[in-house]
């Protein structure tokens, strides 16, 4: 029985190899601070990860560093050891519940628009090696519009966009929408509300979005439904664990699973690349552009 299984997960490995799975690369943002990004994108994974997908989580928030406090992890290194030279991705990747891979967020990054070429190339090696070994990667971006999280935004291959019922949330997610459609081009985003009282005010957040951005962009808002406000995501955050694991039957625990759902069934951009090392690739060149434009 043991030998089948080995043989079995050979074949699988040998089949990966050859003709590797594109890797679906989520970008979970928001513009505004409080929105439940993190808590987002950690919950997001563990239902994809509950559905037998490999998942990697890449925190992004460079600022306030915050998937491993959410998580209960303790990583001894970060993504700043990996451009330093120090030590090799597979080193600084620590295990989450199901599995899941985490990316600790490093501050070195802040510096990304002036790495060198061998830098550079260094990164984009470290996470071509692992592409094989993954399905899905969501990238946990910062607050607000900075370079780094525009570059981010635009290198994934879909951007979540977290708003709650706050003015100052609706406005700031406009304003991200806003510039990376105007300045960079992108023209999809997938709307999640988040801690809402009913799924109407969810449809309603969705739909003031939709006014604004119909009357000023050229963007296409598609709307992927919503997180209830639900008292034992407190008590799984209080615990240091996703709610979908610590309270599965929880309306919140079922509404991430129905994203996770929807975000399986996403189909990868034409012309797009699905193999993670282009991400990178698309990654360094935001950011050198961005560099470049605030030089």
């Amino acid at each position: 029985m043991l030998m089948s299984d080995s043989v079995s997960d050979q074949a699988a490995g040998l089949r990966r190899m050859v003709n590797p799975q594109p890797v679906r690369v989520i970008a979970v943002t928001g513009g505004k601070g409080g929105v439940g990004k993190t808590n987002v994108s950690v919950n997001l994974g563990v239902a994809l990860a509950e559905s037998d997908r490999r998942v990697m989580i890449l925190d992004a928030d460079l600022g306030l560093a915050n998937i491993d406090v959410v998580l209960g992890l303790y990583p001894e290194y970060d993504l700043s050891h990996v451009l330093r030279g120090e030590r090799d991705l597979e080193e600084v990747i620590v295990t989450g519940p199901l599995g899941i891979k985490i990316v600790p967020a490093a501050s070195g990054m802040q510096q990304m628009a002036t790495l060198s070429r061998a830098e550079h190339a260094g990164l984009i090696r470290a996470f071509s090696d692992i592409g094989n070994d993954i399905d899905v990667l969501i990238v946990d971006t910062a607050a607000g519009i900075s370079d780094t999280v525009v570059s981010f935004s635009c290198a994934a291959q879909e951007v979540i966009v977290v708003v709650c019922d706050e003015p100052a949330s609706i406005t700031d997610a406009y304003a991200l929408i806003k510039l990376l459609n105007r300045e960079h081009g992108v023209s999809r985003f997938r709307v999640l509300a988040n801690m809402v009282r009913s799924a109407q005010e969810g449809r309603e957040l969705y739909n003031t979005m939709c006014r604004v951005a119909d009357r000023y962009l050229d963007v296409m808002l598609n709307y992927v439904g919503s997180i209830p406000y639900d008292d034992d995501l407190r008590k799984a955050v209080k615990g240091q664990k996703s709610i979908v694991q610590a309270f599965p039957r929880s309306r919140a625990s079922q509404a991430f699973k129905n994203l996770a759902k929807k975000a399986d069934n996403w189909p990868v951009p034409v012309g797009v690349s699905g193999h993670l090392q282009f991400f990178v690739e698309r990654l360094i060149q935001y950011s050198n552009h961005n560099g470049e434009m605030e030089a």
